[in-house]
């Protein structure tokens, strides 16, 4: 059996990267306009673990975790009573070697031990796919495992794709051309949107700038970037992923924490 891949690796492969920002120089007027986020990133607070988007002084944004089998088993009270106000968990990966798909050990513990807790949940599945086909089964095992856990009372509304290259000899996917990535993006997106839910991209610079502009723009994204104070990718997104070595009561590991911003027009 091939070894399970962690959130970890697969960042650390690209850790650093970044897309090249258009030079903004004397022909400036004659190129695309500079990149101006929609939010004021001075209106950012830390609170212990917790980061706040509060413009004017009025808190507009939500904090939150993501978990996988790499946390373990988690007290999901514990972790409610810490505050927490959306959890985003594994549904499941490809391997990145053999390709076989898997179930997180923990997603149907932490499916239903979050709703118990009265935490707001979505999901992510971690791709691996090479193809139409590949994708397609990736979808379809999700939405099998998403529906298994809602006939034990978990709620879902929002779904994350999360394609992206891992740091493991014999890796299969790590250099998919930009255009097969948009494909198997909108593909399964198109497949969790037809079942009801509302997908996500997720991923670093690297990863989502590689996409086709019009597919990240027809999703909300889900951008990983740490170890700075404000967010320096030149695209929106909704949610920042600003933190893989969170610590909080009833979560033995580090995790993930993660900010929701408002929706903006």
């Amino acid at each position: 059996m091939e070894r399970e891949i962690t959130r970890r690796e697969a960042i650390g492969v690209l850790a650093g990267a970044a897309l090249a920002v258009p030079f903004a120089g004397l022909l400036a007027s004659c190129g695309p306009a500079p990149y101006v986020s929609p939010y004021d990133w001075t209106a950012l607070r830390r609170e212990g673990e917790r980061l706040v988007y509060a413009p004017d002084g009025q808190v507009e944004s939500s904090w939150g975790i993501d978990v996988s089998s790499h946390q373990f088993s988690i007290n999901w009270q514990e972790v409610a009573a810490a505050g927490v106000q959306f959890a985003i968990i594994r549904i499941g990966n490809r391997g990145a070697t053999e390709g076989l798909l898997y179930e997180d050990e923990f997603f149907m513990e932490n499916a239903t031990g979050a709703q118990a807790a009265g935490i707001p949940l979505g999901a992510y599945f971690f791709s691996q796919a090479l193809d139409e086909a590949e994708v397609l089964e990736e979808a379809e095992f999700a939405l099998r495992l998403l529906a298994k856990a809602e006939q034990e009372g978990a709620q879902f509304k929002a779904v994350a794709y999360d394609h992206e290259p891992v740091s493991v000899e014999g890796a299969r996917a790590n250099d998919l051309e930009g255009e097969l990535l948009s494909q198997l993006t909108v593909t399964f997106c198109q497949q969790l949107e037809l079942a009801g839910y509302q997908p996500l991209l997720y991923g670093n610079q690297r990863d989502l700038g590689k996409l086709d502009p019009v597919v990240r723009q027809a999703y909300p994204l889900w951008l990983a970037e740490y170890e700075t104070d404000a967010p320096t990718a030149q695209f929106d997104f909704r949610i920042w992923q600003y933190s893989r070595s969170g610590q909080l009561p009833g979560i033995p590991a580090d995790v993930d924490l993660n900010i929701l911003l408002p929706e903006v027009e």
